[in-house]
């Protein structure tokens, strides 16, 4: 199963920060020297290292307004894709990298907040206590086969959008394209699977006397 060699073989950070198994901290993975001019020059590979560098700076923000994991993650690609397209803005003289990016995602965050404040209030599931603030789970005592063991029993559309999603960089709509399924549906699908595998993660601690 692809998704099972993801979880054993590849680099997981953000699905670990989506189950609360990394809790992000702004004072995590800042870059040592400057990545903003290479991104504005286009660099593929400057841009991966501003996501490993500045990707908890962003996750910390976006977190602070947004409580909901998937519409966080979905936040935090939107904010890269800015600071792809205006890289070309940063002057080092005038900022520092981390407050540049910071900035934008601030931005972005309230925009998210006062787009949603515009809209009917619904039943959602953002009020559940395993989406209200990043985890503390001692996840990093669990390791890759041991979440694998736990998270294998997991619907195989669940395992299939978890795969689309973290492994593959598929947005929501990119996802709903390929799946021909509805971008709601596979919101909510990703939403449900989430909690339940933070079930799952919290159930496996508990049981062997893990500190919540």
């Amino acid at each position: 199963m692809p998704f099972r060699n993801f979880i054993l073989f590849s680099n997981i950070q953000s699905f670990e920060i989506a189950l609360g198994i990394v809790p992000p901290s702004e004072n995590q993975g800042l870059a040592e020297k400057l990545i903003l001019p290479l991104v504005a020059k286009g660099d593929e590979t400057a841009m991966k290292r501003c996501i490993d560098s500045y990707g908890p700076l962003v996750w910390s923000i976006v977190c602070r307004r947004i409580s909901e994991r998937v519409d966080a993650e979905e936040t935090c690609q939107e904010i890269f894709t800015e600071v792809w397209r205006v890289a070309g803005r940063f002057d080092s003289k005038v900022s520092k990298e981390s407050t540049f990016i910071g900035m934008i995602a601030r931005r972005r965050s309230i925009d998210w907040q006062r787009k949603q404040n515009r809209l009917p209030a619904l039943a959602n599931l953002d009020s559940l206590p395993e989406l209200s603030t990043p985890s503390t789970n001692n996840l990093h005592s669990i390791d890759r086969s041991e979440l694998w063991n736990i998270l294998k029993d997991l619907p195989s559309d669940t395992l299939n959008l978890f795969s689309l999603h973290f492994e593959k960089g598929l947005t929501h709509d990119e996802i709903a394209r390929q799946t021909k399924l509805p971008i709601g549906t596979v919101k909510t699908k990703l939403r449900r699977g989430l909690i339940e595998a933070r079930k799952l993660l919290k159930e496996f601690n508990h049981a062997r006397g893990v500190a919540k």
